[in-house]
């Protein structure tokens, strides 16, 4: 590029004393030279251009201090890592309620200032956190074509986005490196209304288990179902779980075969809400599957429908090749029923009247110490004896059997 002005800058000298014909020749010239448009050309080599003008570089002031990072990391801690967007939103609705927690301690002016502060200035601030702590998020079976033929495919396009009771139901297995054995499977349930989420961790995947599972995911629902929609594994595609649909008047469809996208909705919730918080690693004890429904019946549940803000799809539109996605404001599952015109307003009174109560910064904690337990029992299955049965003797958890309802808290970790 330097070259390029070099030569652009001896050319204009002969450039402007040249005549007409003389200049169409230097711009040929030029052309193969540089490679650059002729109308490029023609406005450099003018009288106009001054080479050795320096261009002034406009610095904006900041608005934000750096004292507002601190809590602004915090509060991004607190709803486990979202992005700019899903965060701008939770800032508006729970930094009062954190402050009067006493989880966050800044004066009125910054209140006031994070409050107002947009989306992006929000990344900004945060990207230099997340360098530093180098966060990244990852992610044939037998048919039974007689059953398959019974139950219909169902696309992305073809559903009712504004009518709850909708559920998208898939598997995740917790096998760490190998599938051979049993080991545990989370059964994820998800809402594609209100992207209300419910998981459920079941041993191995058999069909009794597998239903036993939905069953119960479908009692903590805050509103009914009236269609389920798995993928093609015979853990769901099975007469245990068509009969069942078919005796409680459920709609039965399921995704083609080989199409993840179909699940979509689902699909994203076991990211966010199972491989980034458990992981890749094997679970094979009742232990720990415990310790799992622990987590999916109280804290976590909590956590992510009432304080994990996602975005629903307002447009897509495809032109010239290309397709363009608008996206509306993002809100907490818990909101999207509240606005929710098919939501009852007996569970709406509900769900305000448990959301009133829930400190998130607490459901964090709490989630976070389950975690550091499950950790420390799959590290003991590979410790010799002894050392594992002083680690066991050091690391005890209770459950509580107060039964879960539909808007239970249950039992946390003593």
């Amino acid at each position: 590029m330097q070259s390029t002005k070099q030569y652009l800058e001896e050319l204009q000298k002969e450039y402007l004393v040249a005549t007409k014909l003389q200049k169409g020749l230097l711009l040929n010239e030029a052309e193969k030279r540089t490679g650059r448009n002729r109308k490029y050309l023609i406005i450099r080599l003018s009288a106009k251009t001054n080479w050795h003008k320096a261009r002034k570089k406009t610095v904006r002031s900041s608005q934000y201090g750096s004292d507002l990072v601190f809590p602004l990391v915090k509060l991004w801690d607190i709803f486990d890592h979202p992005c700019g967007q899903r965060l701008k939103p939770l800032i508006k609705t729970e930094l009062i309620k954190l402050c009067h927690w006493d989880e966050i301690d800044i004066s009125g002016q910054q209140t006031e200032q994070l409050i107002q502060m947009s989306a992006k200035t929000i990344d900004t601030l945060l990207a230099h956190e997340k360098e530093v702590r180098h966060l990244k998020q990852h992610y044939s079976q037998t048919k039974n074509p007689l059953l398959y033929q019974k139950i219909p495919t169902k696309l992305s396009h073809e559903w009712d986005r504004e009518l709850l009771g909708q559920i998208q139901i898939d598997g995740v297995e917790h096998c760490g490196q190998t599938t051979a054995g049993d080991y545990a499977h989370t059964i994820s349930h998800t809402d594609i209304s209100s992207h209300w989420w419910e998981g459920q961790a079941v041993m191995g995947k058999g069909k009794v288990r597998t239903l036993g599972a939905i069953k119960q995911a479908q009692a903590r629902f805050p509103f009914n179902w009236i269609e389920i929609h798995p993928d093609n594994g015979t853990s769901f595609i099975n007469y245990f779980i068509y009969d069942y649909a078919n005796l409680t008047g459920l709609e039965f469809s399921r995704s083609r075969a080989y199409r993840k996208n179909d699940n979509c909705f689902v699909e994203q919730k076991n990211s966010q809400n199972v491989r980034k918080v458990f992981g890749h690693v094997r679970y094979d004890t009742q232990r720990e599957v415990d310790i799992l429904n622990s987590l999916y019946q109280n804290e976590l549940r909590l956590y992510k429908n009432f304080f994990q803000p996602v975005m629903r799809l307002e447009t897509k539109i495809r032109d010239k090749g290309r397709i363009y996605r608008k996206y509306q404001e993002a809100q907490t599952p818990y909101h999207w029923l509240m606005v929710s015109k098919e939501t009852p307003a007996r569970v709406k009174h509900q769900l305000e009247r448990i959301y009133q109560n829930l400190n998130p910064a607490e459901l964090k904690r709490s989630i976070d110490n389950k975690l550091k337990l499950l950790t420390k029992v799959y590290q003991s299955k590979h410790l010799p004896s002894k050392q594992k049965q002083l680690l066991e003797n050091t690391v005890s958890v209770r459950f509580s059997n107060y039964p879960i309802g539909r808007f239970g808290l249950g039992s946390l970790v003593t």
